[in-house]
């Protein structure tokens, strides 16, 4: 009981590490469009990649996606992996997608390990359940929402039709596969992200379902997931706030 006491204390101190104040600054505005227009860059190469042929396919079904251009991951005993990303999801009807909510992914491994690397990661999210989980302040892939690795190769499309997880991830290091396992970790939003970059305070729901806050400055990287999904140009903004 004490042993996993202290490992919940050392997740959330290590979790606490990666998560920003709620507070609106010129920092967070500038921070939240550069991760916007990263994230952009992150998914073009994942479409480009080979490799990363199975996503693609996936992609057409999906019904959310969060790119994180950088997780970083490795210390010595306790080792700190995270980074940050941006989420968008599908319209109630199939159709468009929203603009990007902003989230943090963290986790905690214990055991030997030196160095450290980093990745950039995609997280496809194949049902409503990933999606709703993703609506909270705070989600634990693989108990609110089930995570598995998905299949990469040009021998694995046929791999997609057997797939029953509420999101799959795939991470890619130094332009190769990095098949990094995200059971466990955390998903927080990342709330003053979300306020600079829409001028005011924003639920993930306000911008992923009820699309009342949008930015035209995500309109490239909406249009880049809509084009991958086989949708053409991103959605029709209900309502502008830059």
């Amino acid at each position: 009981m004490i042993a996993n006491n202290s490992h919940r204390f050392a997740a959330v101190l290590a979790l606490s590490l990666l998560l920003p104040t709620a507070a609106i600054s010129a920092d967070d505005s500038l921070d939240a469009k550069q991760l916007v227009e990263q994230s952009r860059i992150t998914f073009e190469r994942f479409l480009a990649d080979p490799a990363m042929k199975p996503m693609n396919e996936l992609l057409k079904q999906a019904k959310g996606v969060l790119i994180a251009p950088q997780i970083l991951r490795g210390a010595f005993l306790l080792g700190a992996s995270g980074g940050s990303g941006v989420f968008l999801a599908r319209g109630k009807d199939g159709e468009g997608w929203s603009s990007p909510t902003f989230y943090t992914i963290g986790d905690v491994s214990f055991g030997l390990q030196i160095g450290g690397d980093s990745s950039e990661t995609v997280l496809v999210a194949m049902t409503d359940r990933g999606v709703s989980a993703l609506l909270t302040d705070s989600m634990k892939l693989g108990a609110n929402a089930g995570v598995a690795m998905g299949p990469v190769g040009v021998g694995a499309a046929a791999a997609t039709e057997n797939l029953s997880a509420d999101i799959l991830t795939y991470s890619r290091s130094k332009g190769a596969y990095a098949g990094l396992s995200f059971d466990g970790a955390v998903v927080a939003t990342r709330a003053g992200l979300n306020a600079a970059y829409y001028g005011k305070p924003v639920s993930p729901s306000d911008v992923l379902l009820r699309h009342e806050a949008t930015n035209s400055d995500a309109t490239p990287l909406v249009d880049a997931v809509a084009r991958a999904a086989g949708q053409g140009s991103g959605e029709a903004p209900a309502q502008s706030t830059d």
